[in-house]
């Protein structure tokens, strides 16, 4: 039985609801958050990602992020997603993505977020959605 994907279940859920104290509550105070693909250094701390968090929500109008597929290993819960969102701008941003949870407990200790920034970058840009992305994000949710 899963013991680790409940907590990200919640952290959808409470980011969903842009509830910003309800995805900080599921991680340590000494979070590493490696969301950038690379193109950034890490956030650390869970002040660091609060802030993060915030000025993300304060942009974002709607957003509807989905697992594909997870599975776990000891404290580690691996998985794959897209993190799709809708902007007050109007720009519409969709990033399938693999990313990894490490746990100490019940609580995240590092997050680490795979994902092509090229997608993201063009998606800015105003490009459309590609077949591609789209076919990759088209997946049933995991139960």
């Amino acid at each position: 039985m899963a013991r680790l994907y409940p907590v990200l279940e919640a952290i959808i859920a409470a980011w969903r609801r842009q509830d910003v104290e309800g995805v900080l509550v599921h991680v340590t105070d000494d979070i590493i958050w490696r969301n950038s693909g690379g193109f950034a250094p890490a956030i650390r701390g869970k002040a660091a990602m609060r802030e993060v968090l915030v000025a993300m929500a304060s942009k974002i109008k709607t957003n509807h992020w989905r697992i594909f597929d997870h599975a776990e290993n000891g404290h580690r819960l691996f998985m794959e997603g897209v993190d799709e969102f809708w902007f007050h701008t109007g720009e519409h941003i969709a990033i399938p993505y693999a990313g990894s949870l490490e746990f100490r407990g019940d609580k995240v200790c590092e997050w680490r977020e795979y994902f092509d920034g090229r997608l993201s970058l063009a998606m800015k840009n105003g490009e459309p959605l590609s077949a591609e992305v789209k076919e990759m994000i088209g997946r049933p949710v995991a139960r």
